[in-house]
């Protein structure tokens, strides 16, 4: 089997590069885009100056001015954002037409078949990112792996505006070397799990069995295994589909769960409802779960969901009661969503029953 090269190409602090591109007098100062402070907004992105007061995206605006009093935030413009991304999304299919965009900010890109610079996919992606600062400019970080996994890493290695290169030959140093809080899915909590067992590299997840890992860490120990070794076997997805959809609301003041009225989540409902009737390729027939997110006014939140029976605003306003009525805790936020059905593993079973029939009738 031929060996794949993976291109992850990542903007950097892409909603805030734009803003500073379109007024120049922002350049070197520190920048944030995102809600206004005195309005209980929070932050989309920052750039680099505003990151050295250890701002960061979804921190509150009202704190990040606390930590960077000069902080400059700009509020939100998406349609010029997704201008950009359609732009630059053009560029990447002079190069391929295997791209998997993952945001308006980032994409993998599978040149595995491609001839240009005699295959060789690190001049590849210093192209793209040449091409991308010559057409919006703005700067890109890139990683160049053998698969996903790896590629996606390393584009995050040498940012802002530079590139990694992990070879096949060098997977198995890379990942001896690499913290597990760089692995998917590992954020603080699952790396404090992780070292107390004594695991802080990838190197120390390898000593583990994965029959060991499964035991302690259930089925997320199975993707350690893999993980840790740098194996990554899935392909670049022209098409995604969406596994989930929901909408929130930020209050202006926090809330008692008392005072959240049903206007309040009837207007969260109808906008669900209307994004969904908005998405060709779902329905509510494909619909598996409902899930209501609650954040509080200490910022933790908590995410309570039941199977689908109906799509209604009842079903709704009652996962929030059951969540709300043993926490008086006042309420910052409230989102619903809803889990679709996964329709390649649905199909799958389904072949899977008609052989087990075909088999055994």
């Amino acid at each position: 089997m031929a060996q794949r090269k993976i291109i992850h190409i990542d903007m950097d602090c892409f909603y805030a590069a734009i803003e500073i591109r379109d007024n120049p007098n922002l350049i070197g100062k520190p920048v944030a885009v995102g809600g206004a402070a005195n309005s209980r907004g929070v932050l989309c992105t920052c750039n680099y100056e505003a990151r050295k007061y250890g701002l960061h995206s979804a921190m509150a605006s009202s704190l990040a001015q606390r930590k960077c009093p000069d902080l400059i935030i700009i509020p939100v413009n998406f349609d010029k954002y997704r201008e950009s991304s359609n732009n630059i999304q053009q560029i990447f299919k002079q190069y391929t037409d295997i791209i998997e965009p993952l945001s308006l900010d980032e994409a993998f890109l599978d040149v595995s078949a491609s001839s240009l610079f005699s295959g060789s996919a690190t001049l590849l992606a210093s192209e793209i990112r040449k091409t991308i600062f010559q057409s919006e400019g703005i700067t890109a970080s890139a990683g160049v792996a053998p698969n996903k996994m790896l590629a996606k890493i390393a584009s995050d290695w040498n940012k802002p505006n530079g590139q990694y290169i992990i070879t096949p030959a060098n997977i198995e140093r890379f990942m001896q070397e690499l913290p597990v809080k760089k692995l998917f899915g590992v954020g603080k909590v699952t790396a404090e799990k992780l070292s107390k067992h004594g695991i802080q590299y990838c190197r120390d997840i390898q000593k583990w069995s994965k029959e060991s890992l499964t035991e302690t860490f259930g089925s997320y120990g199975q993707q350690l295994y893999k993980m840790a070794r740098g194996i990554d076997n899935r392909p670049v997805q022209t098409t995604r589909k969406r596994k989930s959809l929901s909408v929130e609301e930020t209050f202006s003041a926090d809330l008692l769960p008392q005072q959240v009225s049903k206007n309040i989540l009837h207007s969260l409902f109808n906008s669900l409802s209307s994004r969904l009737n908005n998405l060709k390729q779902e329905s509510s027939k494909d619909i598996k779960t409902l899930f209501v997110k609650i954040k509080y006014s200490d910022f933790k939140q908590t995410t309570i969901q039941s199977a689908y029976t109906e799509f209604s605003a009842h079903a709704f306003a009652q996962l929030f009661k059951s969540r709300t009525k043993d926490n008086p805790k006042p309420i910052r936020l409230i989102g619903f969503g809803v889990n679709f059905v996964d329709k390649d593993i649905k199909k799958s079973k389904r072949q899977l029953e008609l052989e087990f029939r075909d088999d055994f009738a």
